[in-house]
C-alpha cells in the first residue's frame, strides 16, 4: 500500500508520529479486537492507560462519546414485533391524542370566549415511539407473580396515555370528550397524571418538574429495601421514568443520581426525551444537551445509551470512512438542529452537508425530501427497542437513555420543531388533513374537520395485536390497584402506648419528641404491624434521641456493613449498625430524598399491594418550607403515613436561630386537603393521635396522612385524664383541660387556648390570673386548629345548602356552647394558625403567636420577645376583659409593670 494511501486511511494524524507507524498501531488494535473481543480489549486499554499514568502521562478526562448511537447497527437485536402493525396502532393513538386536545379546546372556547382548557399535543407527538415500543414489549403490569413495573410518565405526554387507554377500551369517547373538564368528579380526564383525581388510573404525579426523577430513584431503592428485608420479591420490577430534557434543569432531577449508581440500581431506567426544546426556546441553543447529560450521567456512574440517529442514517455512517460525518454531527449545536427541522431539505443539503465536499457527495443520491425526512433516533422503533433491551439487560448500574426527537413531530405547521410547539393545542383544517394523510388515518375526508375519535373494530388485526401484547405483559399500565388488606393495628390499651398514656408520674420531664421515639419503638416491636413500619430519618436521629434505633433495628444498606463502626467500643450497644435487612432508612442530609422514600413507602399499598407504614421525622423547619412540593405530591399520590416535625416551635428550639426555628408549618399543612395536622402538648395526646391514625389509614383504609409537631423541651407529662370525651376532643381538635373558680365579682370567664409547649405558659397564666387578680378561667388544649376549622367549614356549607333542614353543629361550636369569652389563644406558631377558627368563636378572640423571624436565646427570653409567655398571656386576658368592661382599663399600665412586660419593646414581627 502506498504511503499516501496509508495516510488517507488512517483515522487521524498525530503530529510527530510517522503515519505508517500510526497505521500499524491502528491495525494492532483491530487485531486485538478481532482475536479477543471488546471486553478484553477494554481491559487492555485500561491497563495501558494506567501504565501511561505511572510513566507520567496525564490522560485527558473524557466523559462524552461521539455524537452517534451508543449501540452500533451490527449489535442491534432483531425487532421482535410487527413493525407495520405497531406503526398503524401508534398512528391511531397519535390521532386520538391530537383530536382529544383540539376538541376539548374547541368545545370549551365556546363556553369561555377568553380561552379553552389548554393541553399539550407536541410532547406526546415527539415521544410516541418511545412509549409505544415500551408498551408493546417492556411495560409489565402487576400480576400474582410479578410486582409490576413502575412507570413515571412524562406529565405533558398524558394525552397519549389517554388515547392508548381509549384504544384498549379502558376509556370511552365521553371521557376523552371531557379532557380537562373534571366537574363533576369522574366525568372527565385530568390534565396530567393525578392519582387523587383518577385513583384507578394514574400512580405517580409527575408534572411538577423534577419530582418524577427523584421519586423514581428512591422508588427503585425502596423496591430493593422491600426485597432485602424479605417482605416481598420485587426482583422482576423495573422503574421507568420518562423525562423531558428541559426538566433536567430542575435541581431535583439530577440531585440524587449518584445514589442510584452507588446503590447499583439496575432496576431503574430513565428515558430522556431530548427534543431539544423547552417552553420558550431551545434547551441548550448554543450547546448540546445530549452530550452534556451524557457527561453528567457517565460521571455519576450510570450506564448511558444515546439514541441519536434513526436507521436512515446507518448507510451514511457506514460510508463515513474518514469520520467527517461523525465530526460534523458533533460540531452542530442544538439550536441549529432545530432550524433543520423547519428549514427543509435544500437548506439541510447546503448548510449541513455542504460544509464539506465529501459530505455533500455522501448524500448526492438523496432527494431534498428524503433529507428532510431523515429520522432522529427517538422516532425509530428499532433503535429504541435496542436501547430498551440493553437497558433492562444491564447489570450493576442504572441506565439512562438519551433519545433525540423532534418536538411536535407530525404536527407540521401547527408546531413541529417550532418554538410554539409546547403550547400547541389547536390545528386548522389544512393541518388536520395533512396529519391524517401523513399517518394514514382511516377517516373520510369529509369527516376530518370534525376530528372524530377512531378505534378499530374489536376483531380487527390492530386491536387483536394491541390486546395480545398487553395480555402477554400482564395487563394495563398505568393502573392503580390499592390493596384490600386491612392491618390489625394495636388499640390504645396496647403496651406500645401504655407508658406514655400513664405520664411521667413525677419522675422527671420528657419531651414530646422523646415520647414519639418511645411510641415508635414500641410499635416496631408489635407482632402485627412491626415489620411494616418504615422509620425514615435524615441524619438527625441523635438530635431526636433516637440513636438506639440504629443497633436495635439496623440501618438499611444494600451492602450490609463493610467496616467496624467507630462507636462500637467497650460493649456499647448503641452503635451505628448498617445491615442489608435493616429497617431504618437513614437518608443523610437530604430531606428531598427522605420525602421521596416516604412517598414510595406510603404508596406501597397501591403500587405493590402491601401496606407499609412510614414514619418520617425531620427538623420541622426543613419540611414544608423545603420540600412543600413533594408533600403536595404525596397528597396527590394518596400517600399514607406520618410526617413528624421534630424540634418544632419558634421559641422551643431556642438556640438554633432564624433558619431553624419553625412557627409556620401548620399554616402550610392546612393547605393540603388530605393531610391531618396536629400540635400535641402531651405524650398521651400523641398516643391517641397516632393510634387513631393507624386505625383510619390501615384498619379502615382511608387514604390520608398526618403531620405531627413534636418538641424538644422536657417537662412533666400528666396521665391521660379519665373525663369523658377527652379522646374525641384530642382527635377533633380541642378539649377542656382545667378550670379555676371564678372570683366573686367576675361575670365573664376567659377561655384560654394553648397548644404544644406553650400550653405550659397558658396553664401558668391561669394560675397568675387566679392568684394575682382573682379571675377564674378555663384552659383548653387545642391539638388542631386546622381540624376544627375544616369541620366548621363543612358544617357551614351543609347548613347553607340545606336551609329547610335542621342545622348541624360543628364540634367547635358545641364545645364552646355557653361560653362568651373572651377567648385567648397562644401557641408557638404564627397567629395565622389560630386565626383559622376566628369565624366561629362566640366572643372576643385574641390570638398570640410567634410572628417574625426566629433568633437564638433562652426559651423564656424568646417567649417574652414573641409575647407568648405566661405574663403576656395574662396581660392579653386582662386587656380583653377591660375592652368588655370587666376589668379596669386604667389599671392596665400598672399590670404591665407588675408583670414586667415592657410596653415599648420592639415589635417581634419586624424585629
Amino acid at each position: 500500500m502506498a504511503t499516501d494511501d496509508l495516510v488517507q486511511s488512517a483515522e487521524g494524524l498525530i503530529e510527530g508520529i510517522d503515519p505508517i507507524e500510526l497505521e500499524e498501531w491502528y491495525q494492532s488494535l483491530e487485531d486485538v479486537l478481532h482475536r479477543y473481543g471488546p471486553e478484553r480489549t477494554e481491559h487492555l486499554l485500561v491497563q495501558l492507560r494506567e501504565r501511561a499514568y505511572h510513566r507520567g502521562v496525564m490522560m485527558p478526562f473524557e466523559l462524552t462519546t461521539p455524537y452517534i448511537n451508543t449501540i452500533p447497527v451490527e449489535e442491534q437485536p432483531r425487532y421482535p414485533g410487527n413493525l407495520d402493525m405497531e406503526r398503524r396502532i401508534k398512528s391511531l393513538i397519535r390521532w386520538n391524542a391530537m383530536a382529544m386536545v383540539v376538541r376539548a379546546n374547541k368545545k370549551t372556547s365556546v363556553d369561555d370566549p377568553t380561552g379553552g382548557v389548554g393541553g399539550h399535543i407536541s410532547t406526546y407527538a415527539s415521544s410516541a415511539t418511545l412509549y409505544e415500543v415500551a408498551y408493546n414489549h417492556f411495560f409489565h403490569a402487576r400480576t400474582e407473580d410479578h410486582t409490576g413495573d413502575m412507570v413515571y410518565f412524562q406529565g405533558h405526554a398524558s394525552p397519549g396515555m389517554y388515547a392508548r387507554a381509549f384504544m384498549e377500551g379502558r376509556l370511552n369517547e365521553s371521557e376523552l370528550e371531557n379532557f380537562r373538564q373534571e366537574v363533576p368528579r369522574g366525568s372527565g380526564l385530568s390534565s396530567y397524571p393525578h392519582p387523587w383525581l383518577m385513583p384507578d388510573f394514574w400512580q405517580f404525579p409527575t408534572v411538577s418538574m423534577g419530582l418524577g426523577p427523584i421519586c423514581s430513584i428512591y422508588h427503585a431503592r425502596f423496591l430493593r429495601y422491600m426485597e432485602h428485608r424479605g417482605l416481598m420479591d420485587t426482583s422482576k420490577s423495573k422503574v421507568w421514568a420518562f423525562l423531558g430534557d428541559g426538566e433536567i434543569d430542575e435541581p431535583e432531577s439530577l440531585g440524587a443520581i449518584t445514589l442510584a449508581s452507588r446503590e447499583h440500581l439496575d432496576n431503574l431506567v430513565w428515558v430522556v426525551n431530548c427534543n431539544l426544546q423547552r417552553l420558550d426556546g431551545p434547551v441548550r441553543g448554543n450547546g448540546k444537551i445530549i452530550q452534556e447529560l451524557e457527561g453528567a450521567f457517565r460521571g455519576a456512574g450510570w450506564n448511558c445509551i444515546k439514541v441519536v440517529w434513526g436507521g436512515d442514517w446507518d448507510s451514511l455512517f457506514s460510508r463515513d470512512f474518514n469520520g467527517k460525518l461523525v465530526k460534523r454531527v458533533g460540531e452542530i449545536v442544538d439550536g441549529q438542529y432545530q432550524k433543520y427541522v423547519v428549514a427543509g431539505g435544500e437548506y439541510i443539503r447546503e448548510h449541513f452537508f455542504g460544509a464539506d465536499e465529501e459530505l455533500f457527495d455522501l448524500v448526492d443520491h438523496l432527494s431534498d425530501d428524503q433529507l428532510e425526512k431523515l429520522k432522529r433516533g427517538g422516532h425509530d422503533p428499532e433503535k429504541v427497542f435496542a436501547a430498551y433491551q440493553a437497558a433492562v439487560s444491564h447489570k450493576g448500574a442504572p441506565t439512562v437513555i438519551l433519545a433525540k426527537t423532534i418536538k411536535g413531530y407530525g404536527l407540521g405547521e401547527a408546531g413541529e420543531g417550532r418554538m410554539i410547539a409546547h403550547n400547541s393545542k389547536k390545528m386548522n383544517n389544512e393541518e388536520l388533513h395533512s396529519f391524517r394523510e401523513r399517518f394514514n388515518i382511516p377517516i373520510a375526508t369529509e369527516d376530518v374537520d370534525q376530528m372524530p375519535f377512531y378505534r378499530p373494530d374489536d376483531d380487527s388485526p390492530e386491536m387483536s395485536y394491541l390486546k395480545s401484547r398487553r395480555e402477554q405483559l400482564g395487563g394495563h399500565v398505568p393502573a392503580r390497584k390499592p390493596t384490600d388488606e386491612r392491618l390489625e393495628v394495636p388499640g390504645l390499651d396496647d403496651k406500645s402506648f401504655k407508658r406514655q398514656l400513664a405520664g411521667t408520674g413525677g419522675k422527671g420531664g420528657v419531651s414530646t419528641t422523646q415520647a414519639y421515639g418511645a411510641i415508635l419503638q414500641g410499635l416496631m416491636r408489635h407482632k402485627s404491624i412491626g415489620e411494616r413500619i418504615v422509620p425514615i430519618i435524615p441524619d438527625e436521629a441523635r438530635t431526636f434521641g433516637m440513636e438506639s434505633f440504629f443497633s436495635t433495628f439496623g440501618i438499611y444498606s444494600s451492602k450490609g456493613q463493610l467496616y467496624e463502626p467507630v462507636d462500637r467500643i467497650g460493649g456499647n450497644l448503641m452503635y451505628y449498625k448498617e445491615a442489608k435487612d435493616g429497617q431504618v432508612l437513614e437518608e443523610g442530609i437530604n430531606e428531598a430524598g427522605a420525602m421521596s422514600s416516604f412517598i414510595a413507602a406510603g404508596t406501597a399499598y397501591s403500587n405493590l399491594g402491601m401496606n407499609m407504614i412510614p414514619f418520617y421525622i425531620y427538623y420541622s423547619m426543613f419540611g414544608f418550607q423545603r420540600v412543600g412540593d413533594l408533600i403536595w405530591c404525596a397528597a396527590d399520590s394518596r400517600t399514607k403515613g406520618f410526617l413528624v416535625g421534630g424540634t418544632s416551635g419558634r421559641t422551643t428550639l431556642n438556640g438554633e436561630g432564624l433558619q431553624h426555628e419553625d412557627g409556620h408549618s401548620h399554616v402550610m399543612a392546612a393547605t393540603v386537603p388530605n393531610l391531618l395536622a396536629f400540635d400535641p402538648a402531651y405524650a398521651y395526646e400523641l398516643c391517641v393521635i397516632i393510634q387513631d391514625g393507624l386505625r383510619r389509614m390501615y384498619a379502615q383504609g382511608e387514604e390520608i396522612f398526618y403531620y405531627l409537631s413534636v418538641y424538644n423541651e422536657a417537662y412533666e407529662m400528666p396521665a391521660m385524664p379519665e373525663a369523658e370525651g377527652i379522646e374525641q376532643g384530642i382527635l377533633s381538635g380541642m378539649y377542656h383541660l382545667s378550670s379555676t373558680e371564678s372570683g366573686p365579682k367576675q361575670s365573664k370567664r376567659p377561655q384560654l387556648f394553648g397548644s404544644g409547649t406553650i400550653l405550659k405558659e397558658v396553664l401558668a397564666a391561669q394560675t397568675l390570673l387566679k392568684e394575682k387578680y382573682d379571675i377564674g378561667t378555663d384552659v383548653w388544649s387545642v391539638t388542631s386548629y386546622s381540624e376544627l376549622c375544616r369541620d366548621a367549614m363543612s358544617v357551614n356549607r351543609w347548613n347553607t345548602l340545606h336551609p329547610n333542614e335542621a342545622p348541624k353543629t360543628s364540634f367547635l361550636t358545641e364545645a364552646l356552647a355557653g361560653q362568651n369569652g373572651p377567648f385567648i389563644s397562644s401557641s408557638d406558631n404564627i397567629r395565622m394558625v389560630a386565626d383559622q377558627i376566628r369565624e366561629w368563636i362566640p366572643g372576643r378572640y385574641v390570638v398570640l403567636g410567634t410572628d417574625g423571624f426566629g433568633r437564638s436565646d433562652t426559651r423564656q427570653v424568646l417567649r417574652r420577645h414573641f409575647e407568648v409567655d405566661a405574663e403576656c398571656v395574662t396581660f392579653a386576658t386582662l386587656s380583653a376583659l377591660a375592652e368588655e368592661g370587666e376589668f379596669d382599663k386604667g389599671a392596665l399600665s400598672g399590670v404591665l409593670s407588675d408583670l414586667g412586660v415592657d410596653p415599648d419593646k420592639i415589635d417581634p414581627r419586624t424585629a
